[in-house]
């Protein structure tokens, strides 16, 4: 059975596999742009940019809002702690590899 908390997670790893998302995240964070601000940071044209905010948009990491004619874009950072859960599994593997090398080091001496 798929929850919809599993479902909007995935949807947020898959707008973070993407690099150009993740670079769109990162311009994000300097504060809000218009769309038009966004795809001239970028080669590829300004609907393949729209296609990526609204796959941003849609797994919650970037919200909209209309000034005039322009779409102003901002980062909403808080869904990437589902991402920091997910590797907080992963950080005791990580203890235990960093300890394992440190034993061996330290035993080649």
């Amino acid at each position: 059975m798929v929850t919809i908390e599993k479902t909007h997670r995935d949807a947020i790893f898959r707008a973070v596999a993407d690099p150009t998302r993740r670079r769109i995240l990162a311009l994000l964070r300097g504060g809000p742009y218009s769309v038009g601000q966004i795809a001239a940071n970028f080669r590829t044209s300004r609907p393949a940019i729209s296609k990526h905010l609204r796959v941003l948009r849609s797994a919650g990491l970037v919200g909209t809002r209309r000034h005039g004619a322009a779409r102003i874009c901002r980062l909403n950072a808080k869904p990437l702690r589902v991402i920091d859960r997910w590797l907080q599994d992963y950080e005791i593997f990580w203890g235990e590899t960093m300890r394992s090398l440190k034993t061996y080091v330290e035993g080649k001496r």
